[in-house]
């Protein structure tokens, strides 16, 4: 069983909603990404996502995009991602998952990017812009190398693709719960509920929904009826207004996760 698979397997045994944190790798700086990387999992979130930052994104909204932005400026690329999760490696005990586009795993190669991606703990990838009709050409060679693939289905996901990606996808799914790009929202879309209730009636694997998520009651809501909820823009957001106010970033996103876990700073 893999990490992500027993993490997943432990909160539906204790009956509580995950929390899946999404950062982009090396933002604001790669030092300062280093350590909130630890900070997440100290802080409990039970699935790390880091972004690779790439300069063509099709999901990111703008907070995610100017995160990218920044990253990319600092030195950020799919290498420094890796060299980043190597150095946080003995101190990070929650899976983690790495969030790229195609390109630049093609450009690395598939089997040297997952050999290199399983040697510094990465325990499950998602290529965003890879069609899942074009999934198996990465897909045995992940496989090989002890990676779960993950994938994203949407409201508009057909109820075979749906089957296709329950059938292929390892880990969870993420499930996205409205049309568009990553932002912060003030409520949970009412599509959420509905496109979970379609994924449990192809497959058994975890759902971890996302997009629109930033505040402990969307937290609880979604755990009502998915394995988990993902905060991506709204932490993404934290860091970029501690950065600019000049305060402890990781402090930060300390007090953010555990406010989104248990309601209080």
């Amino acid at each position: 069983m893999s990490r992500l698979a027993s993490t997943f397997a432990a909160l539906r045994a204790d009956n509580r909603p995950g929390l899946v944190t999404y950062v982009t790798a090396g933002d604001p700086d790669l030092d300062r990404s280093r350590k909130i990387l630890t900070a997440l999992g100290a802080a409990g979130a039970d699935v790390i996502e880091v972004g690779v930052p790439y300069s063509d994104p099709v999901a990111d909204g703008p907070a995610i995009q100017r995160a990218s932005e920044r990253a990319l400026a600092a030195g950020g690329s799919l290498t420094a991602t890796l060299d980043l999760m190597e150095a946080t490696k003995d101190v990070q005990t929650p899976p983690r998952v790495l969030f790229t586009y195609v390109n630049p795993v093609f450009r690395m190669g598939v089997k040297p990017f997952a050999d290199r991606a399983a040697d510094v703990g990465v325990d499950g990838v998602l290529l965003l812009d890879l069609p899942i009709e074009e999934a198996e050409t990465v897909h045995p060679t992940f496989a090989q190398a002890g990676i779960d693939q993950i994938f994203l289905v949407s409201p508009t996901t057909s109820d075979a693709r749906l089957f296709e990606a329950g059938r292929l996808g390892r880990g969870f799914l993420y499930a996205i719960s409205r049309l568009g790009v990553t932002g912060v929202r003030s409520e949970v879309a009412g599509t959420a509920a509905p496109l979970v209730a379609r994924v449990r009636a192809v497959t058994s694997l975890p759902v971890a929904l996302g997009f629109g998520v930033s505040r402990p009651e969307h937290v609880a809501q979604i755990g009502r009826f998915a394995d988990a909820a993902v905060v991506g823009s709204a932490l993404v957001e934290v860091i970029r207004t501690a950065d600019e106010d000049g305060e402890d970033v990781e402090q930060a996103v300390r007090a953010f996760v555990r406010w989104l876990k248990v309601g209080d700073a």
